[in-house]
């Protein structure tokens, strides 16, 4: 559903309580799957990623350990994927065809799917090379030294780690290359040592001694990804919102984004039981960041920038690529219609300076390419533009279904497009 969007009436002041954490709802999924014994976790993200990934773990076994595979298809779930290509590959006795969508099919898993062989692993490509979907029949993994490229993909790193404890010889890792990600390869190993692994992670070596998981009672985190929305949405309307739940320590790499926004005129307080966030006139004239840590962070920081007026060089976003879609193409598509024109010649780059404009003459409907963080990116130009369209707004879903709800609560006006025509504009 294409949906229209108008502002607040009056000053946003509101506690919005965010999702819970996809990223470790994921790994602590896989984590409880690899734990004997262990009952089913408690709450954990309500989400498209983890709904696949909760659905794929839950097959009972007398379907997946015969002949022919078992189709299981994760639909645009990238990190279902990945996750769970390494534990149907270390489950003994298993036969998966494990596929997604058209977009999937296009998204590289060759890196993972060489380092699972190296550790003794049968996987087949159904169609593409390197590509899903993947034949894979499960069994006892024997691990080792194994080298992997660290470029593309950070899950394709925790996919291989999380299912090392279960290899015979255990895993001696030598990362090849920047690591991608890093802030989340750190969260997957801090859980793995928070229920009883050895693994540690030294330079570009990772090591995973042959052990047992146990059973954990940590609640899961929310979602700091989510919250950067909600700090677009401060920033960019000048509004107080309190975000509970939030903590400063947070194993979430993204929680970055409260340092980021400092800089964009929004100042973090923390409280016994989460963050506030508040304005502040304190704004960088210009914002050159590495997010090659953070890369989810980076259409929220383009499209916050560009609304503020703040030249920018965002680097280190190479895997942008190939995520749900090419999002810095995406990003440089869209903006363009808000007249704000980015430089993406660079690898990895995107640079904007405040004088390269064009007239808008009319703000077309902003398209979201099947990307969830598009959509959400986007929906705080409603703010400047009034009436704005978000088209295939139902994808949020994939990581934040509630969030237009939200955005309703807050005060914003949310149409169905196809049903509404334009406010007319007040004189």
């Amino acid at each position: 559903m294409d949906i229209r969007i108008y502002p607040p009436e009056e000053m946003i002041e509101a506690t919005v309580e965010l999702p819970l954490s996809k990223s470790i709802s994921n790994r602590a999924l896989i984590m409880n799957a690899l734990t004997p014994g262990a009952a089913s976790l408690g709450l954990v993200a309500n989400c498209d990623d983890t709904a696949a990934m909760k659905a794929a773990l839950d097959l009972p076994l007398s379907l997946i350990n015969r002949e022919p595979a078992y189709p299981v298809n994760v639909g645009l779930a990238g990190t279902a994927m990945r996750f769970l290509a390494a534990y149907f590959a270390s489950l003994d006795g298993a036969h998966v065809e494990l596929d997604g969508n058209d977009r999937m099919r296009q998204r590289p898993i060759g890196p993972l799917v060489d380092a699972l062989r190296a550790c003794g692993a049968d996987i087949e490509y159904g169609g593409s090379e390197r590509f899903p979907p993947l034949l894979i029949h499960g069994k006892k993994l024997t691990g080792g030294k194994v080298k992997m490229d660290a470029t593309v993909s950070s899950q394709f790193i925790s996919g291989l780690l999380m299912v090392a404890p279960t290899m015979e010889h255990g895993l001696d890792l030598e990362l090849q290359g920047e690591i991608a990600s890093l802030p989340y390869l750190k969260m997957t190993i801090s859980m793995m040592q928070q229920r009883g692994i050895a693994v540690e992670l030294e330079w570009n070596r990772v090591t995973v001694k042959p052990g047992t998981y146990h059973p954990s009672s940590r609640q899961i985190e929310r979602d700091w990804s989510a919250a950067s929305y909600w700090y677009e949405i401060a920033a960019t309307t000048a509004g107080w919102i309190t975000l509970p739940g939030l903590s400063e320590d947070s194993l979430q790499g993204d929680s970055r984004v409260a340092q980021i926004f400092e800089r964009l005129g929004m100042v973090t307080e923390w409280e016994d039981d989460g963050a506030a966030l508040n304005p502040s006139p304190e704004v960088f004239n210009r914002l050159e960041i590495d997010l090659s840590g953070n890369p989810d962070l980076a259409q929220t920081i383009a499209v916050t920038c560009c609304l503020l007026g703040v030249p920018f060089i965002l680097s280190g976003l190479q895997s942008l690529r190939i995520k749900e879609t090419d999002r810095i193409t995406a990003l440089a598509n869209e903006l363009a219609k808000l007249s704000f024109v980015l430089d993406t010649s660079k690898p990895g780059v995107i640079e904007w300076e405040t004088n390269q404009r064009r007239p808008v003459q009319g703000v077309a409907p902003i398209d979201t390419y099947g990307d969830h963080r598009m959509a959400m990116a986007f929906a705080p130009v409603a703010y400047f533009v009034p009436g704005i369209v978000i088209k295939n707004a139902e994808v949020v879903s994939k990581s934040y279904p509630e969030f237009w709800d939200h955005m309703r609560a807050v005060g914003y006006t949310i149409q169905d497009a196809a049903e509404s025509a334009p406010k007319p504009a007040e004189e």
